[in-house]
């Protein structure tokens, strides 16, 4: 039972614990599901206050058509990978994609991540993407532009490389923090001169300055964070 898909039953029984206030771990303990996978159905299926059983039940046998069609037009275009089931890697990267949107990634962009994040090297070309995604190369285009605005993926040409591969790497999330601390550090610069502008005693100065002091310790508290799991995850050194 924990391995199958959720039945329509389970999803009454989800939307009635949410309406009784439940935690997500008290429902998957209900339904007799792993926490994971109520998490997954509810953030796709409108989040907590949204969640509706016969919309999501819908919803979820739409994507199940779409994503049959799509599988059996990209299983050509996909190697086979050893010792894994292609279907079962194609559905966790959907499954990741989805909470990536819900994360706050376009959509596009989130798929194509997630297709880069589920290849052994970690790269693709445009093209690839295009057959694996079965989608157009515009599409592909525009969302590797946004992700390698926030310093998720970069392009890479070698010397007997004609066409340009995308790259995830294996420090990207590592890189995109620091970015994400750098963009609070400039937010947080003009959140505290709205702050001088409007006149710290004033309502909305107070607001400002207040949001300027969030954001600044926010950005040294990821900066912090990351450096340090920089620092242990490092290999020590070698004795004997």
């Amino acid at each position: 039972m924990p391995g199958a898909r959720l039945t329509p039953q389970d999803r009454h029984r989800i939307a009635a614990g949410l309406a009784e206030g439940l935690g997500y771990g008290e429902i998957a303990r209900q339904i007799e599901r792993p926490t994971s996978t109520v998490t997954r159905e509810i953030a796709r299926n409108g989040g907590p206050c949204d969640y509706r059983a016969e919309h999501a039940q819908r919803a979820t046998a739409q994507r199940s058509r779409r994503s049959g069609t799509t599988a059996r037009r990209a299983a050509a275009a996909t190697p086979p990978a050893q010792g894994r089931d292609p279907q079962a890697v194609r559905e966790f990267a959907d499954e990741l994609a989805e909470l990536l949107v819900h994360s706050g990634l376009p959509r596009m962009a989130a798929r194509v991540l997630a297709c880069l994040y589920v290849t052994d090297d970690g790269s693709l070309t445009a093209g690839e993407l295009v057959q694996r995604l079965q989608v157009s190369p515009a599409a592909v285009s525009k969302a590797v532009g946004y992700l390698e605005g926030q310093a998720l993926i970069r392009r890479e040409r070698g010397e007997q490389q004609r066409r340009e591969r995308y790259v995830i790497d294996d420090d990207v999330w590592y890189r995109a923090l620091l970015a994400s601390a750098e963009r609070n550090t400039v937010l947080a610069g003009v959140t505290r001169q709205g702050a001088e502008t409007l006149g710290p005693g004033t309502p909305a100065g107070a607001r400002m300055d207040d949001a300027a002091a969030l954001l600044d310790r926010i950005g040294q508290d990821i900066v912090r964070s990351v450096r340090q799991w920089r620092e242990d995850s490092r290999p020590g050194p070698r004795t004997g």
